[in-house]
């Protein structure tokens, strides 16, 4: 191969390596973003195994950015030794992609049952702002602006809504665009029309799909990698060394 032709698969690599840093960004992001969904809607989840993708994730993210900065050296710089530590890194990063999006899809499609405490907890509700179930049960129907599990009406069938002589809501219910909703479900249009359950696992589906489509997009930047690693290592000199016989 020409210079001319080699500092071309020099720069394709170091262009394709930013990519590598690119996605292990965006597959990191995506991980931390699991886990701090799960750290603030916990309570709802039946078991923690929903974390494992995101753990994956991560540690996927860590070998991305590892691989983008060894392969950004290979293009400044010969090196058979980095060069099968970087193939070798590229490995390890599918396989870890891999398992997490399998995992990840694994989760996508039993969303349901892993969200089946979801009910639990709203009939644990007891309206105390020291009371850790209501405090996660209000801020969860603040911050995704919806009402009840499926709808206003399952708080109906709730301790607390008794307790209250069956008129109010929690206010957390409450329409912003209603500045003077009482939580009263005499006037339900100033509640919120949406479940919870619905927009969470909207929410937690949408980063699922993340780590499920990142391993065929890291397996095609890994594929032109190591086509452009591969004709640097075929024209690459061999060095020989004499070894002294002392």
């Amino acid at each position: 191969m020409s210079d001319r032709g080699r500092k071309a698969f020099r720069t394709t690599l170091q262009l394709v390596c930013q990519l590598l840093w690119v996605l292990g960004l965006v597959v990191g992001l995506s991980g931390v973003y699991l886990l701090m969904k799960y750290k603030q809607c916990s309570l709802y989840f039946s078991s923690s195994y929903i974390t494992m993708p995101a753990i994956l994730a991560l540690t996927s993210a860590a070998f991305l950015l590892a691989s983008g900065f060894l392969g950004s050296w290979l293009s400044i710089r010969d090196s058979t030794c980095l060069q099968g530590l970087f193939v070798y890194l590229l490995v390890v990063v599918f396989c870890l992609e891999a398992t997490a999006s399998a995992l990840a899809f694994f989760h996508s499609v039993k969303l349901d049952s892993e969200l089946s405490s979801l009910s639990g907890v709203f009939q644990n509700y007891a309206g105390d702002s020291h009371d850790p179930i209501s405090q996660a049960v209000d801020a969860t129907q603040e911050e995704l602006q919806c009402c009840g599990v499926h709808d206003y009406r399952d708080w109906l069938e709730t301790p607390w809504f008794n307790g209250t002589g069956g008129l109010f809501v929690p206010h957390s219910c409450c329409n912003s665009t209603f500045p003077s909703c009482n939580g009263t479900v005499e006037r339900p249009w100033q509640l919120y029309s949406q479940g919870c359950q619905a927009k969470l696992e909207a929410a937690v589906q949408f980063v699922l799909s993340f780590i499920i489509w990142g391993c065929p997009v890291v397996l095609l930047v890994e594929v032109f990698v190591l086509i452009t690693v591969a004709q640097l290592m075929r024209n690459q000199p061999l060095e020989y060394h004499i070894l002294d016989k002392n």
